[in-house]
């Protein structure tokens, strides 16, 4: 299991040719709670961001991210209708309440199984001061949707 925050900033290697193509910059979620891919910005002058579907990602290391090949990368214009954490329709730091009208808390991170591209769970926040004296909470989603809106994500989930 892995969190964006461990792999915000790794550079993207094409498997075959062992080039340096991009570093990640964002991930990309379903409304069914499942990765679709990462958003990476382009090695280079040039170079525009660039999505890398999930089927395109061989492997996630400690070190970097190795794509199948550049061919299966598309242009991020076309996935700007996707949630992503941090930029377009971003979701990190929106409110998160549960079905019933709780305040969860603030959105932070997001645990993520790299193989099955499914979030295990999803970090909150409540501020710098709650953090230090209570720890930051993490919350399981229980049915996998959430609805988000400008203003709140609301999600079943089951807190730890």
């Amino acid at each position: 299991m892995r969190t964006y925050r461990q792999i915000k900033g790794l550079p993207v290697f094409e498997l075959g040719t062992a080039a340096a193509i991009g570093s990640i910059t964002d991930l990309s979620i379903s409304q069914n709670s499942q990765v679709t891919g990462f958003l990476m910005d382009g090695k280079g002058f040039f170079q525009r961001d660039r999505f890398i579907p999930l089927e395109a990602v061989h492997s996630i290391g400690n070190d970097g991210v190795f794509v199948t090949s550049r061919e299966a990368l598309k242009p991020a214009a076309l996935v700007k209708q996707n949630l992503f954490l941090e930029t377009h329709k971003p979701l990190y730091n929106k409110a998160v309440y549960n079905s019933s009208g709780d305040k969860l808390g603030l959105l932070n991170d997001v645990y993520f199984s790299a193989e099955l591209g499914t979030i295990e769970a999803y970090e909150l926040t409540d501020g710098f001061f709650a953090d230090l004296s209570e720890g930051k909470k993490r919350v399981h989603p229980s049915d996998g949707n959430f609805t988000v809106s400008k203003d709140a994500i609301v999600m079943n989930a089951i807190t730890e």
